[in-house]
């Protein structure tokens, strides 16, 4: 009951906290004296310090070039940080003040402010925008408790564990009017958005089909006996919305490692494996140039393996989609299979290969046409944070806001019912709903997140 009180408590009051009050960007406008939107990155693990705070350099052929983090964005501040881990946040806040303390005539800088619980950091009022890099089944509750609040929500994909889940957040990002968007780098990658542009501009034909194919997951664990929670770990602020289930090192992350890639990622109880991590990439870009970003597939069919174990993400899938103008996209996820995708039309076909992509052709021409007057440029496309912050700065929509990041996953979680059902499912994608399957709806609703966390 101690638990469940914590839980159900309302957000916290900044004057009650007492936290160091700092007037946020948007007072002043464009006399700011840095004119910076003030920034609070909830989670700082692997992929929050790694790539969403410092950002990275993409691995080859790319790999003179860096994706920017919220660190290399001049009109960014990041302010205060949450983390249910001390040590991971105690990690962050030195690197954050450590990048300050550059620009300081002392060197020194001590304006980053931690917060173990994320309520905390939401309700500051001197806080414009958050930065969401948690657990994946902390993401729709926490984007709509920052919503709530009136910050512009960025979150990393998989946005969420449900279809529901996923209307649910973007709903509240509409209600509340703030600025949002998908944290991914995908469209940003000049190979991926070239290869899209190609497609939408015609140069393969008509589009007939899609071929994707995700790398292998780690060889599933079994199960561990129950561990002491370490000192560091807030585990029943960890855990939050999921069911209570005792500590173990494997279903949560590496103590004291920021490298190494965190266990709740194979465990469908936080996240849902290959297709949804993978899957937030390509069928972003799939349903883009398919011109269906905003809708979905309309049928579904495939098949996979559910391990019996600690990690029991699926493994070893194929999906079949079919779009309602005919194109279909297969999908498979192998011990030997490599990251690409493969678009074919009735004129020839395009490949980008590998992350972050080889791009190659039926025909060489194909890859050196030019767009041409009305046609799609994506050649301009701005790197994920830095959009983020632009919008919010310009008042305009994110190039990938939560709605496309909300059906691109949807894709993901259809095709994953159709495995766990084992029969060939049609798809509503208008009333996001499949037809004539009660067995299957009742998936779109798992009761995987307590429900007090989404009103």
């Amino acid at each position: 009951m101690k638990r469940r009180a914590f839980l159900k408590n309302t957000m916290l009051s900044t004057v009650a906290l007492g936290v160091p009050t700092i007037v946020p960007s948007t007072v002043f406008g464009k006399n700011a004296p840095s004119n910076r939107i003030t920034v609070g990155m909830i989670g700082t693990g692997r992929q929050g310090i790694s790539v969403n705070l410092q950002g990275a350099f993409l691995p080859a052929p790319m790999n003179a070039i860096k994706n920017p983090g919220l660190l290399d964005v001049k009109d960014a501040q990041v302010i205060a940080i949450s983390d249910t881990d001390s040590w991971r946040m105690g990690e962050a806040k030195k690197i954050i003040e450590t990048h300050y303390g550059k620009d300081t005539a002392g060197g020194s800088y001590k304006g980053v402010s931690t917060h173990a619980d994320f309520r905390e950091l939401i309700n500051r009022k001197d806080i414009d925008a958050v930065m969401i890099s948690t657990p994946d089944h902390w993401h729709v509750p926490m984007g709509i408790l920052a919503a709530k609040a009136g910050k512009h929500v960025s979150c990393e994909k998989p946005l969420s564990l449900t279809v529901h889940q996923g209307r649910d957040l973007v709903q509240a990002l509409k209600k509340y009017g703030v600025i949002n968007r998908t944290d991914s780098e995908w469209r940003s990658i000049r190979s991926q958005n070239h290869a899209v542009e190609l497609v939408r501009n015609g140069r393969i034909g008509a589009l007939q089909r899609m071929e994707v194919s995700f790398p292998a997951d780690p060889t599933p664990v079994p199960g561990q006996p129950d561990m002491p929670i370490p000192k560091e770990l807030d585990y029943n602020m960890w855990l939050g919305p999921a069911p209570y289930v005792p500590y173990t090192e494997k279903r949560v992350h590496q103590p004291f490692d920021l490298k190494t890639r965190p266990n709740w990622m194979r465990i469908d109880t936080y996240a849902q494996g290959m297709i949804a991590n993978w899957g937030a990439h390509y069928f972003d870009v799939a349903q883009w140039a398919n011109n269906a970003e905003l809708s979905g597939p309309v049928e579904v069919s495939g098949e996979g393996e559910f391990p019996k174990s600690l990690w029991n993400s699926m493994i070893n899938f194929k999906v079949h989609y079919r779009y309602a103008n005919g194109v279909e996209m297969i999908c498979i996820q192998s011990q030997t299979s490599t990251p690409s995708i493969k678009y074919i039309g009735s004129d020839g076909w395009i490949l980008v290969d590998g992350y972050p992509g080889t791009i190659t052709s039926s025909n060489p021409k194909i890859l050196t046409s030019k767009p041409g007057a009305g046609e799609l440029d994506l050649s301009q496309m701005l790197w994920d944070k830095v959009d983020f912050i632009e919008a919010i700065k310009k008042k305009r929509p994110t190039q990938e806001p939560i709605e496309t990041g909300h059906r691109t996953i949807s894709v993901s979680q259809i095709g994953l019912i159709a495995c766990q059902i084992g029969e060939k499912l049609h798809w509503n994608p208008e009333k996001e709903i499949f037809v004539g399957n009660n067995a299957a709806n009742a998936w779109l609703t798992a009761p995987l997140v307590r429900k007090e966390w989404l009103l």
